[in-house]
């Protein structure tokens, strides 16, 4: 195996991925997709109970798997229930690693407009959480400017070194590798020393992917969907992230300052197909193709 493939196999070693509350019911073992020991978002929706996050970090717990659920700040009233919502999973899931962001929803259900103010409540260390994700934004974001976006990652890294927990980046799904790579150089011109996953996009229809983007307005990548789009007789076709996943591996094989440490396996056009090719590509069952991808050793159809 050459360094660039042994880049491409150690940058998708380890991946992360996720799941909803709904998804997760129609799962009847996570173990027909998933090795034991992986690490599993549990997404919250705007709207949902608390409660179904609970019982699904509880699930992936006894599957043997590594839950981590989301705490959206605008979803949660004030410091008595994120000190509930805390006691439940770690007292009943044995959680101690969670993503904070802000979440997605225009007028806060009380006391929280953003993570920093659910971090800076000390909770998260009182309750023994020793790894906490939070939210890196590579394209922007349409509820912040770029001012307050590099401010807020300012006070994250300063409360890095104040929190027991360690800490580091995650974003959401992009398409192209050209807006993360110069925004991982910014990053570390601008000082941050907080590691960095990748969000990257799952095995989907283009039609699927174009879905999801607009409803996550995602920003400057979406030219790449659009561009794919045009072409009607791959709207059904199963896009992989091979050619992403391939340069963002090149960018830290000759950035050795890189943050980008890993990926975070958004599974869009469902878990197992993103599963199987994301495990593949982990035990180095693929060859670099001539037009920049990887021809992957799985069906993952």
């Amino acid at each position: 195996m050459t360094s660039h493939e042994q880049s491409v196999q150690g940058l998708v070693a380890g991946f992360s991925t996720e799941v909803t509350p709904g998804s997760a019911a129609k799962i009847g073992s996570f173990r027909d997709h998933l090795r034991e020991g992986t690490t599993v978002y549990i997404t919250f929706l705007p709207g949902s109970d608390f409660a179904d996050t609970v019982r699904v970090a509880k699930r992936l717990r006894e599957e043997g798997f590594e839950p981590v659920p989301h705490f959206a700040a605008r979803s949660i009233a004030d410091k008595t229930a994120l000190n509930d919502h805390l006691s439940r999973v770690v007292g009943e899931a044995g959680v101690d690693h969670v993503l904070c962001i802000a979440g997605a929803v225009d007028s806060p259900v009380g006391d929280f407009t953003d993570s920093m103010q659910i971090l800076d409540t000390g909770l998260f260390d009182q309750h023994g959480i020793r790894q906490i994700a939070v939210a890196g934004h590579p394209e922007g974001s349409p509820d912040m400017s770029d001012e307050a976006i590099m401010a807020a990652l300012d006070w994250k890294n300063a409360y890095s070194q104040k929190t027991d927990a360690k800490m580091y980046l995650v974003t959401q799904f992009v398409f192209e590798s050209g807006p993360i790579t110069r925004w991982d150089q910014r990053l570390q011109q601008e000082g941050n020393t907080l590691p960095i996953r990748i969000g990257i996009p799952g095995l989907a229809t283009i039609k699927t992917l174009l879905m999801h983007a607009k409803a996550c307005g995602i920003g400057p990548s979406m030219k790449y969907l659009t561009r794919q789009a045009k072409n009607i007789t791959r709207l059904m076709t199963i896009n992989t992230p091979d050619v992403l996943i391939r340069e963002l591996a090149m960018h830290s094989e000759s950035n050795p300052d890189s943050g980008i440490v890993g990926i975070h396996m958004y599974p869009l056009g469902g878990l197992r197909r993103s599963a199987i090719w994301s495990y593949a590509v982990a035990d180095g069952l693929f060859e670099l193709n001539s037009k920049g991808g990887l021809d992957v050793g799985a069906d993952y159809s």
